[in-house]
């Protein structure tokens, strides 16, 4: 029996997690699940996998959680510091889907402790790529990608030596938004943004879909994932998501991942590797999806993963200052304060306003952070 900490329990990915550990309940024994603000449904899930720890991160919520918790045995925790406890209590494997930079600690916390990060979190290694790779080689921690683009990469570099990689490609579905015109997307309202064709996501990772900024962001992730050179990573619109991506080798053989849009099958990856487990998605019927097509990426209309890539060049703090910049832009649109092509737009002044010396810690990362947020809301609101 293996134990697990999940860090962020109540969202779509930690949900899709415990659903497989509920399916597997004699190879796993919780040991803390964390939530945000969601009290009622992080302890309905303390109770039900008999969680040692459940932390709310929001702690004016602490009091409710108690409540909701009480005689039932789990302890109850609140707060940025019990987050960071709650991931150093040094589980087998952790899952790390905090959205945001509040996910950097706790993940930091849990690569200190020498276990399997499953990583669903973003943040850690497009904000503090440097500083969390250096930990993990430091803390001999094991790093396991989550998302469904770079777990499809782990698995077909697999056995291989990286040193024959021709080509990494990233899949991207091209969001809602992949046939809209200019015109169009310059119309395009928040409840259209989030409506994603093959995913169901929260507002802000659907929103990023339909700039391309997720895949943007997934290019810089896996430039610290799978270090071939950036020249050596490309992104292909793939509308259908269903081959998640792909490996080239040098003799011409290319690998491809497929699979269906369920996030059950790469956290399920991450899970049981070296292994494998039982999920209970639908099996792909390649006869019933009839095709499958690809076309290059339109960074006229779409500039995120143009902006990511020359992020990613320069290195050092400016991945930080793009993910900020575009938190910022995101939250705006969905408030309904920019339009949609304004978000790209903003990005873009932040970066060419603010460059920063490189982070040498996690500190260093969350004060860049910081700065570069105020600079996205001060040029918002002269704009």
């Amino acid at each position: 029996m293996r134990t697990l900490t999940v860090l962020g329990a109540t969202g779509s990915v930690g949900a899709s997690t415990l659903d497989l550990i509920r399916r597997n309940r004699d190879e796993w024994r919780v040991l803390a699940l964390t939530a945000h603000s969601n009290t009622a449904e992080l302890a309905r899930l303390a109770r039900e996998f008999g969680a040692e720890l459940a932390v709310v991160a929001n702690e004016a919520q602490l009091p409710a959680l108690r409540e909701a918790l009480a005689g039932s045995g789990v302890e109850a925790a609140g707060g940025p510091a019990a987050l960071v406890e709650a991931a150093a209590r040094g589980a087998d494997v952790t899952l790390a889907a905090i959205v945001g930079c509040a996910g950097l600690a706790p993940t930091m916390a849990a690569i200190e402790q020498g276990g399997v990060i499953a990583l669903a979190n973003k943040e850690a290694l497009v904000s503090a790529g440097d500083v969390m790779t250096a930990a993990v080689e430091r803390h001999g921690a094991t790093l396991l990608p989550v998302d469904s683009e770079h777990n499809a990469i782990f698995q077909c570099l697999a056995g291989n030596d990286s040193a024959h990689v021709r080509w990494i490609t990233l899949t991207a579905s091209g969001g809602p938004f992949r046939d809209w015109s200019w015109e169009r997307l310059c119309a395009a309202t928040p409840a259209e943004a989030v409506r994603h064709p093959n995913w169901d996501m929260g507002a802000k990772i659907s929103v990023d879909s339909a700039t391309m900024f997720n895949k943007g962001l997934e290019l810089i992730e896996a430039h610290h994932l799978f270090p071939v050179g950036l020249d050596r990573l490309r992104i292909i619109v793939h509308p259908q998501s269903v081959v998640h991506s792909m490996v080239e080798y040098r003799d011409g053989s290319t690998l491809a991942q497929l699979g269906p849009s369920d996030m059950r099958v790469p956290i399920a990856s991450a899970l049981a590797w070296p292994e494998r487990m039982d999920t209970p998605c639908t099996p792909l019927d390649l006869a019933e999806i009839g095709e499958l097509t690809f076309r290059r990426p339109d960074e006229e209309r779409f500039p995120a993963t143009r902006l990511a890539r020359e992020a990613a060049m320069a290195g050092g703090a400016i991945p930080a200052v793009l993910n900020a910049a575009n938190e910022i832009a995101v939250a705006a649109f969905l408030a309904g304060q920019i339009s949609f092509t304004r978000i790209a737009a903003q990005v873009e002044d932040v970066l060419g306003s603010y460059a920063p010396p490189p982070p040498g810690c996690l500190s260093d990362v969350l004060e860049v952070d910081t700065e570069a947020r105020a600079r996205a809301r001060v040029l918002m609101t002269s704009a």
